[in-house]
């Protein structure tokens, strides 16, 4: 018998940290093609960061509550939906509502849990590798021996985006703040990691012919320095605005070296598309995740309590791969 209420972290109104707040909910209830998640663990993301601050509204049909990615158990099965059963460990792509002790979800927005993985590093997965899967190797079609860089090299996005673009056969190259973050860069795949603090990205790649692809979340200034990293015909990739999203760029070089810039963001994303892509990283991505070959890298664990303090983490500029809540 599932319970008719729950604990969850609600945002309270738009502002820092602060406004997160415990609460009780009633339970979800799965409809067609959904299932519900027992939550065990919830993945903290910026996206959550910038929800929590008004910058970013969830989807009309979807929970106000912040979270987009969880591992646990599933509770139950909504009409329509095959291939799972009650109590198979899950980690899930959310549309909302990770921050709790259960949420619903698309059934086909599931994964199994890793082979010799548990819950804790499960739910580091879902936001970060159907992210950087579809941007790095859907949008951006990177392939083995590209010379590839990855602006935040650190992230839960960077260390993602590291090991997977090493492990499909190409060059990889990061930046990051500091030389503590440049040698675990280095330590996941990177060929070279640039501190950005004391060197130049842009000198680093021109000497090495150009990126053939950059994956970056900074925007603002970093825009027009990307192009000039690039080498010809070469692609870049933004997810993000942590700087902004305007600058001003000249296109001519744009034209001239027949570059391609391009970008998204996964939340407003169809159903089906977000079913397809985790079906791609199930058939191509999950083997290299059961065998160790990846594995996500985890900073801090918070109690579900405080989800503030993980939101301050997330915030600041030390965090080192990804934050995770303790939801049981």
């Amino acid at each position: 018998m599932l319970p008719k209420m729950m604990r969850a972290v609600e945002i309270t109104r738009p502002g820092g940290p602060e406004v997160l707040a415990l609460c009780e909910r009633s339970v979800p209830v799965p409809g067609a093609g959904q299932m519900l998640i027992e939550v065990v663990w919830a993945g903290v993301n910026r996206p959550d960061a910038l929800q929590r601050a008004g910058a970013y509204a969830p989807p009309p049909s979807a929970s106000p509550l912040p979270g987009l990615e969880a591992s646990g158990h599933v509770a139950a099965l909504g009409p329509g939906v095959s291939g799972w059963q009650v109590g198979d460990a899950v980690c899930a792509l959310l549309p909302g509502g990770g921050y709790a002790e259960y949420v619903v979800t698309p059934a086909a927005h599931a994964l199994p849990v890793p082979k010799g993985m548990g819950l804790r590093e499960a739910a580091c997965l879902p936001e970060t590798f159907f992210t950087v899967w579809t941007n790095v190797f859907g949008r951006g079609g990177l392939r083995a021996g590209e010379r590839f860089l990855v602006h935040g090299g650190t992230s839960g996005i960077g260390t993602t985006a590291i090991q997977l673009a090493n492990a499909f056969g190409a060059r990889v190259f990061a930046t990051a703040g500091s030389d503590e973050k440049c040698a675990v860069c280095l330590r996941l795949g990177a060929e070279q990691a640039i501190n950005y603090r004391t060197a130049d990205f842009v000198e680093t790649l021109q000497a090495q012919g150009g990126a053939d692809l950059i994956l970056d979340m900074v925007g603002g200034d970093y825009l027009p320095r990307n192009v000039r990293a690039l080498a010809d015909d070469g692609r870049l990739v933004q997810i993000a605005f942590l700087q902004g999203p305007k600058v001003e760029l000249n296109f001519a070089q744009v034209m001239a070296r027949r570059l391609t810039i391009t970008g998204s963001t996964l939340r407003p994303q169809s159903d089906l598309a977000k079913a397809k892509i985790a079906e791609a990283l199930r058939n191509q991505v999950w083997p290299m995740l059961d065998s160790g070959r990846v594995a996500p890298v985890i900073d801090r664990e918070y109690p579900l309590a405080d989800a503030a303090d993980a939101h301050r983490r997330i915030e600041g500029a030390d965090h080192i791969g990804k934050i995770v809540l303790k939801v049981r």
